[in-house]
């Protein structure tokens, strides 16, 4: 590769860099990126040290029924695959939007069946938008 060839390359790379930044659709991207890797990590972590909220008030009675051991186990578990969902997002969001989405539905039908959270039902509904967002515009940009 001659320098001429090579600068060339290398002026066009710069160039489609530029044009990514720029771009609404890439910066929204980014933004629901940002935002799905670091909201289910850091929810995923207070699981275990329930300082934003006692998350196992969330919990509907039937489900913990169904799960062995107890809440507070169960909610470890919790904690364990939101922080995974997170991670999975950072490094591959085509999946990981896709994981984030399924583990919102779930929560949703969680919140939906436990008189009284349809408020958190409707908030996490609309995450689950955001998350299936994100993984349309990573089939673009991932």
């Amino acid at each position: 590769m001659t320098s001429t060839t090579y600068e060339r390359t290398a002026s066009r790379g710069a160039t489609t860099a530029e044009a990514l930044r720029s771009d609404p659709a890439f910066q929204a991207f980014t933004l629901l990126r940002v935002a799905f890797t670091v909201a289910p990590i850091a929810f995923g972590l207070d699981k275990f040290f329930n300082v934003m909220v006692n998350w196992e008030q969330y919990l509907a009675p039937w489900v913990n029924r169904l799960m062995p051991g107890t809440a507070h186990s169960f909610m470890l578990f919790v904690g364990v695959v939101e922080i995974l969902a997170g991670v999975v997002v950072a490094i591959r969001p085509r999946y990981g939007a896709y994981l984030v989405a399924a583990w919102l539905g779930g929560i949703i039908f969680n919140l939906l069946t436990f008189s009284g959270w349809y408020d958190v039902a409707l908030r996490d509904f609309g995450l689950l938008l955001g998350a299936l967002t994100l993984g349309r515009l990573a089939s673009k940009y991932d």
